[in-house]
């Protein structure tokens, strides 16, 4: 809303004319509603402002620019899954075993290398392990480049290098875009941010939008530094503190403002809202995991009684693992819930085989479509055969297709063996001159036989319906602006590709809400609980040895206090079930942290002295030696110093988990162990 009203006042002002700025946002859906709400505010056709991702706007001009970008004018963009398939390929051509590099890691060092904006020839190798995953990323960059193909990451860095290489280019964004604004600017990585810095040059005004306190997607390569360097960089002039709060009641926010105010790198803020006070947050400790989930599922069904629908109630955890007994209680409850975060559209496994369909078509060096698809639905043809077509493309330097016209040049017998994959291709290939875009997804569904395979299959109906989904996804695109579009196949592949990024949440379902704090942000909810708030779990425990770490799963957790509108639930349990084992834990540094004056305590235990509660469990002997908190440094005469993170076992066998500094993470008896004070 703020950047919409922003640009809407430079336009009615004739500031700058609607093409003279370049507005980013970090999802396509904020993308689209800020066009609409230009439209609803202006008189103006929105068509070709350049309004979107970083990855929409940097598509756009790699698309208008690509033979300076050293692409050829019909690349594809690699979604995350094709990106994992074709890694694989790349590593299985170089002879890697895949479980010591497993490919996920290798996916997410070269993304993690290319958000710092490094090329494969740039990376400092220190070991064994690291010159092996920059060898397979060099190879993996001349697997995409031979077969023209771009990930996510690779669209925002080949734009960064376009801009740095050529000044003329350069200069003409410079010239043109005289403001940029961005949006979740606490989101940006540092390469985003480098790219910024090249697009606006010494001459733009930058408007940036952001909550440094929300910054929680370090893993994703976000740096909240950008923020306070931002101040420096471009010599800020004006700081706007948006501090007035619509959502949530005053306890709630002074909650948050209390908790994120240890946070020593932060901008600074203090949350205030003319809403009223409202309910205490309360705080429930439950003796086990399953006495807290019980607890918040009659709490539930009392809020439900008293007439709060169940879509407008949240339960929030750190980990996905510790929805199990949430999950489990509520379903014993009979009480309607829903995991938020299924598998999106374009990521479904239908959509997918459809759309490699496509991309074949489009693009017969396109390797990866090439293996998804010429074995499914099922034609008989094994692993030895693709060995084998391997090896030809290997030896000869080409496709896996048109390594496959040279080892099988008979015509089809049958509808099995290459082929007739062959001839299938062609088939449909020859049948798309004339047809529509929508058209010629509804002939690959039909001819290809998924329509047929999927019909055939046990619960295959929902299947079959997305498919025929993405027949309308297709018409719809025409009409969003494509019709006069050249390449239009071409577009929607790469459409397709930035969309699998989209979350699609059905609507209108009265059921619990179950989320990962993580999934939650962006949202709100009239009550929400916040569950398994102990030390080693929220927060986490490989955030406990460093300050930017713990930092961040504070920031986490105000993310989730500022979810809540009206009610704020804060729960954990005295002892929790994990990998088999019974584990005795401490109330998360958060809660400690919250002024007394602010909470309710709705059982006997208290909080603040939950230490003596969970000593009463054990043998005055066994109370002697559970005494070192969560989080507490202690030496060893042997292992040296370390951090301690959890407890296991009964009064007879207790033992205490530590991370020592040089030693590693051991766990030891209690009885034995010796433990001192640093």
């Amino acid at each position: 809303k703020v950047l919409t009203s922003r640009i809407s006042w430079l336009i009615q002002n004739n500031v700058v004319s609607p093409f003279g700025l370049i507005a980013v946002t970090f999802t396509n859906k904020a993308a689209k509603e800020m066009l609409q709400r230009i439209t609803m505010q202006l008189p103006i056709n929105t068509r070709g402002m350049w309004v979107g991702t970083f990855h929409g706007l940097c598509n756009r001009f790699l698309k208008t620019h690509a033979r300076d970008a050293n692409l050829p004018d019909t690349f594809q963009i690699l979604d995350s899954q094709d990106q994992l398939s074709l890694i694989k390929r790349t590593m299985k051509t170089m002879n890697v075993d895949d479980e010591t590099y497993a490919p996920k890691q290798v996916q997410h060092y070269i993304n993690g290398c290319k958000d710092e904006g490094l090329r494969a020839a740039h990376v400092d190798t220190y070991d064994t392990h690291s010159k092996k995953l920059n060898e397979i990323y060099l190879e993996y960059e001349k697997q995409c480049q031979k077969e023209g193909l771009v990930d996510f990451g690779e669209l925002l860095l080949r734009c960064y290098e376009l801009f740095e290489k050529n000044a003329a280019i350069r200069q003409h964004y410079q010239d043109r875009f005289k403001h940029i604004l961005i949006d979740e600017f606490q989101d940006t990585s540092e390469l985003q941010y480098k790219w910024l810095k090249l697009l606006a040059g010494n001459t733009s005004f930058v408007f940036a939008v952001g909550d440094d306190d929300q910054s929680i997607y370090s893993f994703r390569g976000a740096r909240v530094g950008n923020m306070k360097d931002m101040e420096r960089d471009f010599h800020v002039k004006q700081i706007i503190k948006l501090e007035q709060n619509y959502r949530s009641k005053s306890n709630i926010l002074n909650t948050a403002n209390a908790i994120i105010d240890h946070n020593k790198n932060r901008l600074g803020k203090n949350l205030w809202t003319s809403a009223g006070e409202g309910d205490p947050v309360r705080i429930f400790t439950g003796h086990t995991d399953i006495d807290e989930a019980k607890f918040i599922v009659d709490e539930i069904k009392m809020l439900h009684r008293e007439g709060i629908p169940l879509n407008h109630i949240a339960i929030l955890y750190r980990s996905n693992a510790q929805s199990r007994v949430l999950e489990h209680n509520i379903f014993s409850s009979n009480l309607p819930y829903r995991v938020y975060g299924g598998l999106r559209f374009f990521e479904r496994a239908e959509i997918k085989h459809a759309i490699a369909y496509l991309r074949l078509i489009a693009n017969k060096n396109y390797d990866s479509a090439f293996l998804r698809i010429v074995n499914f639905p099922t034609r008989g043809i094994g692993s030895r055969s693709l060995e084998n077509l391997q090896d030809i493309s290997r030896r000869d330097h080409c496709s896996l297709w048109d390594a496959a016209q040279k080892s099988s040049n008979q015509a089809p017998e049958n509808k099995k063996g290459l082929p007739y994959f062959i001839h299938l291709i062609k088939h449909i290939e020859s049948n798309f001159e004339g047809l529509t875009l929508p058209q010629m997804i509804d002939l690959i569904i039909n001819e290809s036989g998924l329509k047929d395979h999927y019909t055939n299959e046990k619960d295959g109906l929902d299947r079959v319906s997305n498919l025929n989904e993405l027949v309308s996804a297709a018409a719809t695109f025409l009409n969003n602006d494509n019709n006069e579009s050249s390449n239009p196949l071409g577009d929607f592949l790469n459409y397709s590709s930035l969309e699998s990024g989209e979350m699609q949440a059905s609507e209108g379902t009265d059921a619990v809400q179950l989320m990962t704090i993580h999934s939650s942000k962006g949202l709100e909810f009239d009550v929400v609980f916040i569950s398994g708030l102990e030390e080693g779990l929220c927060p986490h425990e490989q955030s406990l040895f460093e300050s930017k770490g713990l930092e961040e799963e504070r920031r986490l957790m105000y993310v989730a206090v500022t979810r809540a509108r009206s009610k704020l639930y804060l729960s954990y349990a005295l002892s929790r079930m994990l990998h088999g084992q019974t584990r005795y834990g401490m109330p998360s540094r958060f809660l400690e942290e919250i002024p007394e004056g602010l909470i309710k305590n709705i059982n006997t235990i208290n909080f603040k002295n939950n230490l003596d509660q969970i000593e009463e469990n054990y043998s005055q002997p066994t109370q002697q030696k559970h005494t070192w908190r969560i989080g507490e440094s202690v030496m060893h005469e042997k292992f040296g110093q370390g951090t301690v993170l959890g407890y296991e076992g009964n009064s007879d066998d207790l033992r205490i988990q530590i991370k020592f500094n040089k030693a590693g993470t051991k766990w030891l008896a209690m009885e034995y162990a010796k433990l001192t004070k640093r």
